[in-house]
């Protein structure tokens, strides 16, 4: 049966150095919940602190409401998947996919039954009897979560196992994952770097930033409603681009804009709350709500410094006045005869803007 996972202001430290700063999160049962962040945000010790790996300092990690910080491992009934596929080199695909059942010296009978359930769901009957060696990347992965399939797990736990495929094996192993999950509905916690695989996979995604968590929602909930500049920009891509300006004046009709202080506002957004005139504010600008326009006209006006060519979508980047980098506007079919080099005016809806005060936190009310 799938677990309810339950985390209470979990703590992990190695000695002065603070890594997970207190995680409270429920994952209900049947859930699949991705966590996600940058190399070093804490996202992968926390997996390993649910699974029994690592030790907590502080705080509570209950399954089924049963606290289980003191339990071993082996008997939390999880099932989890690495980034290596760590298979015995020697043994076959059926033997690797058993050997833990064997181990654990389950009737001959069960372990041939849940090997050839496992063999079926994941499609491997046919290279039951191949040697790793003898297996793809995405072959060998599949062959690493039937070994935790197996073991009837209520929870699973998988650490970036992904990592280690090209990208067209990635795309169909994200595929194989998600059939996966729909046909055994196990509550699955997943921790990637890639929020393609996040935002593909995922039921809820939990953005880390230091060993905190800066939001907690559904994939689109992210990217229409970040909660802050952290989550805005990592979440999408291209990422979103940040437009630092100043409020103008901020009233009834809105928060008026402007690059600098004592120049004319840009932009009118409609965000509630009046700012004092000069206040920091920055624009967050996802490239769908971006367009290129004509120069002499537009309040902006940068130069397209790159193309990004992805097929059916082309991006822009065009570099602007109050930008660190710069922005990207997807292209529609009647724009993109720009090229690199070009000065082009640079427009964007406002009530799809983003805003954000100085400490990165969103201003926006009904952002999109």
């Amino acid at each position: 049966m799938p677990a309810t996972v339950e985390l209470r202001d979990v703590r992990k430290s190695y000695g002065a150095s603070d890594i997970i700063k207190g995680v409270s999160l429920t994952v209900a049962p049947g859930e699949f919940v991705v966590f996600v962040g940058p190399s070093g945000c804490g996202k992968s010790t926390l997996l390993r602190m649910i699974a029994g790996l690592e030790e907590i300092t502080s705080g509570e990690v209950l399954f089924d409401g049963n606290i289980v910080n003191d339990l071993d491992p082996a008997r939390r009934r999880v099932g989890m998947v690495f980034q290596s596929y760590a298979l015995y080199p020697h043994m076959t695909v059926e033997q690797n996919i058993g050997f833990g059942l064997k181990l654990a010296k389950k009737p001959a009978a069960e372990l041939k039954a849940r090997v050839e359930e496992a063999l079926r769901v994941l499609q491997l009957t046919a290279l039951r009897h191949n040697k790793p060696s003898q297996l793809s990347g995405g072959q060998r992965q599949r062959v690493a979560i039937g070994r935790a399939i197996v073991r009837k797990p209520n929870v699973f736990l998988f650490d970036e196992p992904l990592s280690n495929l090209d990208a067209s094996l990635r795309g169909q192993m994200r595929m194989e994952i998600g059939k996966l999950h729909q046909t055994l509905k196990n509550t699955v916690i997943y921790v990637t770097h890639d929020q393609v695989e996040a935002m593909t996979l995922a039921d809820r995604i939990v953005v880390f930033e230091g060993g905190y968590i800066r939001q907690v929602g559904t994939p689109m909930e992210l990217y229409e409603r970040p909660a802050n500049r952290f989550v805005a920009g990592f979440i999408g891509t291209p990422t979103m681009g940040f437009l630092e300006t100043v409020a103008a004046h901020g009233g009834v009709d809105g928060l008026a804009l402007s690059l600098a202080a004592g120049q004319p506002p840009i932009v009118t957004l409609p965000v509630s709350g009046p700012l004092p005139s000069g206040t920091p504010v920055t624009l967050g600008l996802r490239p769908e709500h971006c367009r290129i326009s004509d120069p002499d006209t537009a309040a902006l006006v940068g130069t397209v410094l790159m193309l990004e060519r992805l097929g059916a979508d082309t991006f822009a980047f065009v570099d602007l006045p109050g930008t660190a980098t710069p922005l990207a506007v997807r292209l529609g079919a009647q724009e993109r005869g720009v090229s690199p080099g070009q000065r082009v005016g640079f427009d964007f809806d406002p009530a799809s803007a983003h805003v954000f005060d100085a400490e990165g936190n969103s201003l926006s009310s009904t952002a999109c």
